[in-house]
């Protein structure tokens, strides 16, 4: 019994680090707070024995990380193979096949996407794990990922409103990419 509230409290604990993830505009910090919220729930989902979402979640980490020095398309697919391969192999049940879609899915907006298309594919994603985390009975993901679900989906709202106003909500980040700071 110690063992399962161990694990509730990774969980907690990943909730709190994750909770303003996806407030964030800038693409570095959002990408790396995702990977500090990716390692922390999946210590979490092995403590609880859900192997398929705990790799998924540790590969989340490498992935997001990496993702910020490179958006190389054979880079993706070892990760996208990496999740199919490894989160398969440790199957027991059909509803461990949704953080593995999930985490195929951000892997491609991660490398492919960019601004308010990245939200949406990651809104897509969460939806997965928000399923995976309520069968799993996993307080802290469940948390998480429904809030990721509902700040994210109105982050994507008001930057779609932005847009619609002749507002650009990623022009930061357009700007580092033109002018990368070594540059100035």
């Amino acid at each position: 019994m110690t063992a399962y509230w161990l694990a509730q409290g990774v969980g907690v604990l990943a909730f709190l680090i994750g909770i303003t993830t996806f407030i964030n505009r800038d693409e570095r910090r959002f990408k790396l707070q995702l990977s500090l919220y990716s390692a922390t729930i999946g210590v979490h989902f092995f403590l609880m024995g859900a192997m398929p979402a705990g790799m998924s979640a540790e590969l989340n980490t490498l992935r997001t990380i990496i993702s910020l020095y490179t958006r190389r398309l054979w880079v993706m697919f070892v990760f996208i193979s990496l999740t199919l391969i490894l989160g398969l192999a440790k199957l027991h049940h059909a509803m461990e096949l949704l953080p593995i879609a999930g985490t195929v899915a951000s892997t491609w907006a991660l490398f492919r996407c960019k601004g308010l298309t990245v939200r949406c594919v990651m809104w897509c994603s969460t939806a997965c794990w928000v399923a995976h985390n309520f069968w799993l009975g996993s307080i802290g993901g469940t948390l998480i990922e429904g809030s990721f679900l509902v700040m994210n989906g109105l982050n994507i709202i008001r930057f779609w409103r932005m847009q619609q106003r002749g507002i650009d909500p990623f022009k930061v980040e357009k700007e580092l990419e033109e002018n990368p700071p070594a540059a100035r």
